[in-house]
């Protein structure tokens, strides 16, 4: 933890800066005082050009030059003083007038600098070779080359060798001096740094710090003021503002949560109601039928009723009479039981149920109902599982809304004489682009040839209080409960139509752990 600490960071960052700022310094210092060297050598290497050029010698009968005899002598002396290896001084027809020694490197290519200096007329530097400098590969040997005139002509050249190696040892053993003096200097402006930045900005950081830890509720000011009008200072005075204007609102924000916690009760209560409205909607529309459906059973009882009341009728058919008025009995119980358990509120507890078994209940609930008279109700359940958590009475109420809205679109459209409704079931594999959470569902579809919905509508079904029926004959409830119903399941509603040609609604229900681990 110590080595991640802010004063820490600060010390490796301010080295690191230093040490970068220090090896920047150096560097150029070394370029600096090479250069300085470099151009003290070439200088020196003129003023020694001028100097042989002073004691050229031009003979009067033949015209051939020379140096003056006790100069060769002293010019060996002056080159080796000077720091310069060798040198070479011949006349313009390439006579040597001073030989360079036999250990002098290049005497060649030195002959051909000193050739192009006196056919130019001008003085000459060049560099060649290469060695170890002080951080990187340098140029070896220094060439000056320069004319030498007589009565104002280039009549001859010199050139003159330095080994620069000799300077390069000097740098580093300076380099050696300024690394120590580096190191020293990091060390001091390191330490000076980081003490001046704690006081400046680390320690105020940290009494805040301790202030934040010691913090109490009740507490009139939670960061301490400082004696300086400075960022700190401002930001504890900001954060005691800050804090005092929260101290303030606090008891209206616990005020708010409680009015949206019981806002969010509400909402759930008022959910409830608007699917239990919609409920109530479906039974309105399914007790209509209740009176054609119930009545021919009530009339076929009554009917043996009346013959029960023959004295001479034989007992095996009185007892065969009774079982058909009991048959018709239970047939009305039937109805009216299914219907009180659809009308009935759901605990909205999930279970584990066969969804077909849901589909063919719902199929006889309504197979009978006025809305359904002269469509042709099929059901093909093709589905492998159809296992699902969810509750039933919620997913009867949801196949419900789907029937009569499919009813209602077969009888406002032309084939209202040969209406079609299908109820089919499929399983959609987890690799499918209609599979919910990469995991296979069971896929209800509801297919009819009703008047269809049109393009720009399609988008708007599921939306609350929308719908395309007149005013009386329906609530625009009945698509938004099912998707809702759905979402809470888990599972999703799609719906597919063509305008004129009919609509297939697709319910998506997620498969029980049961059925995908079988």
């Amino acid at each position: 933890m110590a080595f991640h600490g802010i004063k820490t960071n600060i010390a490796i960052k301010i080295a690191i800066l230093l040490a970068v700022a220090m090896l920047l310094v150096d560097i150029i210092m070394v370029i600096t005082a090479q250069r300085d060297y470099v151009q003290s050598a070439i200088s020196k290497g003129y003023l020694l050009a001028y100097d042989i050029e002073k004691h050229l010698i031009k003979k009067l009968d033949s015209g051939i030059l020379i140096l003056q005899p006790d100069y060769s002598d002293k010019l060996d002396v002056i080159l080796n003083m000077a720091g310069f290896s060798c040198a070479i001084i011949q006349d313009r027809y390439s006579n040597m007038l001073y030989p360079a020694s036999p250990d002098c490197p290049m005497s060649d290519e030195i002959r051909i600098i000193v050739e192009e200096s006196i056919e130019s007329s001008r003085k000459m530097t060049r560099f060649t070779g290469t060695a170890w400098g002080v951080f990187w590969m340098q140029n070896r040997y220094l060439v000056v080359s320069a004319p030498l005139l007589i009565e104002g002509h280039a009549e001859a050249g010199v050139g003159i060798v330095m080994e620069l190696e000799d300077i390069y040892k000097v740098l580093r053993r300076t380099q050696k001096v300024l690394f120590v003096y580096s190191v020293i200097n990091l060390f001091v402006l390191t330490i000076t740094g980081l003490y001046l930045i704690l006081n400046i900005a680390v320690k105020p950081v940290q009494r805040m710090v301790k202030r934040a830890e010691e913090f109490r509720e009740e507490d009139d000011f939670f960061f301490l003021d400082g004696k300086h009008d400075n960022e700190f200072d401002r930001l504890s005075k900001a954060l005691n503002r800050l804090l005092k204007r929260v101290s303030e609102d606090k008891e209206k924000l616990l005020a708010t949560i409680s009015s949206l916690e019981k806002a969010n009760i509400d909402l759930k209560q008022a959910q409830k109601d608007v699917v239990m409205a919609e409920k109530l909607a479906s039974v309105g529309r399914l007790s209509s039928g209740i009176a054609h459906e119930v009545g021919n059973p009530i009339g076929i009882i009554i009917g043996y009723l009346e013959l029960l009341k023959q004295k001479d009728m034989p007992d095996d058919e009185k007892n065969e009479y009774i079982k058909r008025a009991e048959n018709e009995i239970n047939r009305v119980n039937g109805i009216i039981r299914q219907l009180l358990d659809f009308s009935r509120p759901s605990e909205g507890k999930p279970e584990i149920i066969n969804v077909h078994e849901v589909i063919e209940d719902v199929a006889e609930i309504v197979r009978f109902q006025p809305f359904t008279s002269g469509i042709d109700l099929k059901i093909s359940l093709e589905a492998r599982e159809d296992k699902v958590l969810t509750d039933p009475n919620q997913l009867r109420q949801i196949f419900i809304n789907l029937i009569i809205n499919a009813a209602d679109a077969i009888s406002s459209s032309q084939n209202k004489l040969r209406g079609k409704l299908l109820i089919k079931s499929e399983v959609v594999s987890e690799s499918d682009n209609e599979a919910i959470n990469d995991l296979p569902v069971l896929k209800i579809s509801f297919i009819d040839n009703g008047s269809g919905i049109p393009e720009k509508n399609i988008g708007n079904i599921f939306d609350p209080f929308y719908t395309t029926k007149e005013p009386g004959k329906g609530t625009g409830l009945g698509l938004f409960v099912s998707f809702a119903l759905l979402d809470g399941m888990g599972g999703k509603i799609k719906a597919q139509s063509v305008d004129g040609e009919g609509t297939t609604m697709s319910v998506y229900l997620p498969l029980s752990n049961e059925n995908v681990q079988g």
